[in-house]
């Protein structure tokens, strides 16, 4: 067992057992990374490697959620695999996803409406994009198609492939 094991911890300082007791707002996000990650290494708790990966990206949650499988490995953070990292980048998904899916079933009246579903849907990417939004008769999003993508400053989008004419 661990040095640290949560399993050693009182009983309302571990992750799952203050997530039952107290809900989910109580539990800060190294705790839920923790109960994403299931466990930790011999030396270091699951609490532990969370807050590791938290510091490795400046505790800043919308670069994590940007980040791709490879990126997380490339941390190199003793402890998180590929297992733990497609854990992660999958619970990160789907909470974009939810956030997305809450903006889609809006009406697209104006430029921000716009802005607001994509701002939910590519806020986390650090690249630019050129990306086209369908929208069906009432207005309402039916999907988002990546036209282009670039660097950090830019992209660049083919008129050819816009018009679809050569």
């Amino acid at each position: 067992m661990a040095q640290n094991s949560i399993k050693q911890w009182a009983v309302d300082d571990r992750p799952r057992e203050k997530m039952l007791l107290k809900g989910c707002g109580a539990l800060s996000n190294a705790e839920l990374l923790a109960i994403l990650m299931n466990n930790g290494t011999a030396n270091t708790s699951a609490l532990e490697l969370a807050k590791t990966l938290l510091h490795a990206v400046n505790n800043n949650l919308t670069r994590l959620a940007g980040m791709s499988v490879p990126e997380i490995l490339q941390l190199k953070i003793k402890g998180i695999g590929p297992a733990k990292a497609v854990t992660i980048v999958a619970a990160l998904e789907l909470g974009i996803r939810t956030h997305t899916f809450q903006q889609k079933k809006a009406c697209v009246i104006t430029s921000k409406d716009a802005a607001d579903y994509l701002r939910a849907q590519l806020q986390h990417k650090t690249i630019e994009m050129f990306v086209a939004i369908y929208l069906n008769r009432a207005n309402k999003i039916i999907r988002h198609e990546v036209i282009s993508t670039g660097g950090i400053t830019g992209t660049v989008a083919d008129p050819v492939f816009l018009t679809g004419t050569p």
